[in-house]
């Protein structure tokens, strides 16, 4: 289903999570293959709550942004659509500054949906927000 040349994928890929919401609280792509996707955002003005730690909407958007990119890459983009279904997330430390890291993994790979474990961790791997990203899988026409 997904492109065999890595180097058009993660390209494209990184283009499209460089758009929008992922653009405006300054999340970054590191890492893009159908096993896995991680990318970091910042702990800054950006992506805190008014008492002044990660707002749980950023973090879910971090996850949300990092499953859509997995599934993304687990299909035929001239075929199928991958859009968010289903978010569920624990949020399990408070962070003030610095920068999180997100890691997509596959739970399931299916036909018509995905789902994605997304742990989110600080900068010495403490959990900082668990979550459940389901994804569905529609044709583009």
């Amino acid at each position: 289903m997904a492109s065999s040349d890595p180097i058009p994928l993660l390209a494209h890929l990184r283009s499209l999570a460089t758009r929008g919401l992922a653009d405006a609280l300054g999340i970054e792509v590191l890492e893009i293959s159908p096993d896995r996707v991680v990318a970091t955002m910042p702990v800054d003005d950006r992506t805190r709550q008014p008492f002044g730690i990660l707002h749980g909407g950023a973090s879910v958007a971090l996850a949300e942004t990092v499953a859509s990119l997995a599934s993304a890459a687990n299909v035929d983009r001239e075929e199928f659509a991958a859009v968010g279904l289903e978010i569920n997330a624990n949020h399990l430390r408070a962070k003030r500054d610095g920068l999180v890291t997100a890691t997509a993994t596959p739970v399931h790979i299916g036909r018509t949906t995905h789902v994605w474990d997304v742990r989110i961790v600080d900068e010495d791997a403490r959990p900082i927000c668990i979550s459940r990203c389901t994804i569905a899988i529609r044709p583009r026409n």
